[in-house]
């Protein structure tokens, strides 16, 4: 078990003193039906990185609106990837940091603290409400993890097809500095859940005590062989949901009565389906209420572009260079490259009904064709600037997925449009708003066996999820050839007009406490349990 010899409360900036403050003083605090985000704090500079001689020049995007329910799906081109190399240092040394310290979280320390001695922690989200205020509920903050047993005999890359969702609690006025979570356990009672494995999503407190957790039913079929090293078999994968009830006491929170329900398999036209692709990603349900649409609830999810691997054909409007750019790649190379094996997209659905059982496609907000093959855990963030919404899609993706001729590191991922679906722009006009300290001159490789050459922290943390205010929190993999399984110190971005920057003034020198997901929304009163 790794200690952090020292625990230290953040300097909080600003925007993170206001946040606490609020969370603070806001009992019974009740909030619109629909409203935008707790917003960041702006960047230092709201200005667009300018062009690098030598790379091509972004795509033209121009984050107008559409009806949801329309046909347009947005673009992340090849162009746009491209400016993450166009804003990359190539003249660091071999296996420090190339990027610039605005899109790069800082180090975290080799001696991290575990979380929990008997399960492995990774993807985490908040209790929430349909506009993502982060709850406490009676006095007690909750989140909810993907979790394995350290114990059980598998290694922990072995993790992914043992997960159960977990959860874990600890009083809202907890120091979180040296106050640990306490584990609830497993959120669903053993062999209730649709799926023998449980995946990412989002859980929303509802009217009263009861709660929906929309999360990934997956199936693997050959479970013991893969913990031995083996097997191979692909798994079914489905979005469902269990509504279920929340309490809480004086000796912590405790959920029971869920009743699972399957929402959502891919169909194969816009979401490709285990049938056309072995590899295929349909996962991590994220709802949410639109400002611009009253009583509507969407869904935003991981999918492929529908279609049987390999027979993609990249196109112009894929790779998205400006005519006449000297810069261009020519469609037939990309297509040469094997590029079209990488078709990922960002899905949306909407509900069809008040219980949030029956829901309808919409075509993807997103497609990422020819230049990556996963958007994983997608966020919808909308932050009032300047009078007016705008919408933040933030996305996870890791270096290994992209395509050929494209290279970025494992981190978040953010585009801006004035609506749901829009012509989103790509933050700082690569789409990067932050990632581990990576020295992207080198090949890309992967956390289970990284190159000695590269930063020792290039996989340091993942599966990021952006909260009110711009705080970032996300999972330790592998900090130096430490191996992680619990939870990172959490960062902050400000981000304003499609810019970001990391907020080094947050905490001590821009990392503030392990774990710390703070609530902004409070529903039945403080509690007895101060």
């Amino acid at each position: 078990m790794h200690k952090h010899p020292q625990h230290r409360l953040p300097r909080w900036r600003t925007a993170a003193a206001a946040l606490v403050a609020t969370a603070a003083a806001s009992a019974f605090l009740a909030v619109p039906s629909a409203q935008a985000n707790e917003p960041s704090d702006p960047p230092a500079v709201q200005q667009m990185p300018a062009p690098t001689p030598g790379f091509p020049l972004p795509t033209q995007h121009t984050q107008q609106p559409f009806d949801p329910a329309s046909d347009f799906t947005s673009k992340w081109t090849r162009a746009d990837a491209k400016q993450i190399m166009a804003q990359s240092d190539s003249s660091v040394s071999p296996g420090t940091n190339s990027m610039s310290p605005d899109v790069t979280m800082p180090e975290i320390p080799e001696d991290f603290p575990t979380m929990n001695d008997d399960v492995w922690v990774w993807d985490t989200w908040s209790l929430t409400d349909e506009n993502a205020n982060q709850i406490s509920y009676k006095g007690w903050d909750v989140i909810f993890s993907l979790v394995a047993d350290r114990h059980a005999g598998y290694g922990f890359d072995q993790r992914h097809w043992n997960a159960r969702i977990g959860y874990f609690f600890r009083k809202t006025n907890a120091d979180p500095a040296k106050d640990k979570w306490n584990y609830g356990g497993h959120l669903f009672l053993d062999n209730t859940s649709i799926g023998n494995t449980e995946w990412s999503g989002s859980t929303r407190l509802m009217q009263g005590n009861h709660v929906n957790v929309f999360y990934t039913a997956t199936t693997f079929y050959d479970v013991a062989e893969r913990n031995a090293g083996g097997g191979g078999i692909a798994p079914d994968a489905a979005i469902a949901k269990a509504l279920g009830n929340i309490h809480a006491d004086q000796n912590g929170v405790t959920f029971d009565g869920f009743d699972h329900t399957k929402l959502l398999e891919p169909d194969g036209k816009m979401y490709q389906t285990k049938a056309q692709n072995p590899g295929f990603a349909f996962r991590d349900p994220y709802t949410f209420a639109d400002p611009a649409h009253p009583g509507k609830t969407f869904m935003v999810f991981e999918g492929n572009t529908g279609g049987t691997r390999g027979d993609y054909q990249c196109k112009g409007e894929d790779l998205g260079y400006q005519p006449g750019d000297p810069h261009a790649e020519d469609i037939s190379d990309v297509q040469g490259s094997g590029a079209y094996y990488q078709t990922a997209n960002v899905g949306l659905a909407v509900a069809d009904n008040k219980d949030l059982t029956k829901w309808s496609f919409l075509p993807p907000i997103l497609s990422a064709n020819c230049v990556n093959d996963q958007t994983e855990r997608p966020q919808i963030f909308i932050q009032n600037e300047g009078g007016r919404n705008k919408y933040y899609l933030f996305t996870i993706s890791h270096q290994f997925t992209y395509a050929a001729g494209m290279r970025g590191p494992d981190g978040v991922y953010g585009f801006v449009g004035d609506g749901v679906r829009s012509d989103y722009q790509p933050m700082n006009n690569s789409g990067l708003a932050l990632g581990s300290p990576t020295d992207l001159n080198l090949p890309a490789n992967a956390p289970e066996s990284p190159s000695a050459k590269q930063n020792g922290r290039q996989f340091q943390a993942y599966s990021h999820y952006v909260q009110p205010g711009g705080l970032v929190q996300s999972f330790i993999d592998n900090v130096n050839g430490v191996r992680g399984g619990s939870l990172s110190p959490t960062v902050k971005i400000n981000f304003r007009d499609g810019v970001s920057q990391v907020d080094r003034g947050f905490g001590q020198n821009g990392l503030g406490p392990f774990g710390y997901l703070p609530t902004n929304a409070r529903v039945g009163g403080e509690g007895l349990y101060k």
